[in-house]
């Protein structure tokens, strides 16, 4: 995926190039060739485990559809007219950002494909790619950057500096960083909500969330009451549609500010009350050992 997202293909380059005015669908051979691979891959697996199970088919319906919910959005932020407009409007760009490190991420996670994904292989590939994913070196990274802390710092440094002027025109203005960008807010975004579901408990990960909450509010209230605008190559479009450059970088700092904050915050109300519930059921099954 490095290698598709370093790629110089000039396709569909961003902003040195001749765009329609109408919106389009973003055919790009390097995003839909991999999500082709990637669904095509899950479904096969999927098939496979169903034909095996024999108990636990509503938990593997329900992350079927957490699967697809993941796909479709991701398909929705880099494929559909969604990107064509976010090409040109950064309030739009910023949605793409969201939905993939907000709503993509997170149902990708929430149905741990990789199970499934390996189904999908022949026999002894699937035993050669088991393997591999137990070596040592590779569980021990794994369980390192999927750990709450070094998860919610990495991503982090991937929101803020992909959001420092000078990269982001840099994404902008070229195809191979602009896929890389997207990459890189798509893959620590899952290494942050794995933390988040799957490797801490529920009071740590609301914590976690929290601490991400703020500081992309902080960097969305930057973008909002900056009093000149930070990014040079795309709100120069935004005159095509009634819009001055500060008031598109406004609107963008609002997306991250506010629906995006609230995300993380309904996520992290609701393992808050998760963890107030097992302390509870904790507590008086430890009240009634003590009584008998």
């Amino acid at each position: 995926m490095l290698m598709l997202a370093l790629s110089t293909d000039r396709l569909l380059a961003h902003g040195a190039e001749t765009h329609s005015n109408d919106p389009s669908w973003t055919f790009d051979p390097w995003i839909i060739i991999p999500l082709l691979v990637l669904g095509v891959s899950y479904a096969v697996g999927s098939a496979v485990v169903w034909r095996r199970a024999t108990i636990g088919r509503g938990l593997r319906e329900w992350r079927s559809l957490s699967f697809l919910g993941g796909w479709l959005t991701v398909a929705a932020a880099l494929v559909s007219p969604l990107h064509w407009l976010g090409e040109r409007l950064l309030c739009f760009h910023m949605i793409e950002h969201e939905i993939l490190m907000a709503v993509s991420a997170p149902l990708l996670v929430m149905a741990r494909p990789i199970g499934t994904l390996l189904w999908s292989l022949p026999r002894d590939l699937r035993a050669a790619a088991g393997r591999l994913l137990k070596r040592p070196g590779l569980s021990l990274t794994w369980a390192w950057l999927t750990t709450g802390r070094n998860a919610t710092l990495v991503h982090g440094i991937a929101i803020w500096a992909w959001h420092a002027p000078i990269l982001f025109d840099a994404a902008v203005t070229s195809t191979p960083i602009h896929r890389l960008q997207h990459l890189s807010f798509l893959l620590t975004a899952v290494l942050f909500w794995w933390s988040v579901l799957w490797r801490s408990n529920a009071g740590l990960a609301a914590w976690h969330l929290f601490v991400t909450m703020l500081h992309t509010t902080i960097l969305g209230a930057l973008m909002v009451l900056a009093p000149r605008v930070l990014y040079q190559p795309q709100p120069a479009m935004a005159a095509a549609w009634d819009l001055t450059p500060l008031e598109d970088q406004q609107l963008a700092g609002l997306i991250m500010w506010v629906p995006a904050a609230t995300i993380y915050a309904a996520a992290a109300l609701v393992l808050i009350a998760l963890w107030i519930r097992r302390s509870s059921e904790t507590g008086r099954r430890g009240d009634a050992v003590r009584a008998i």
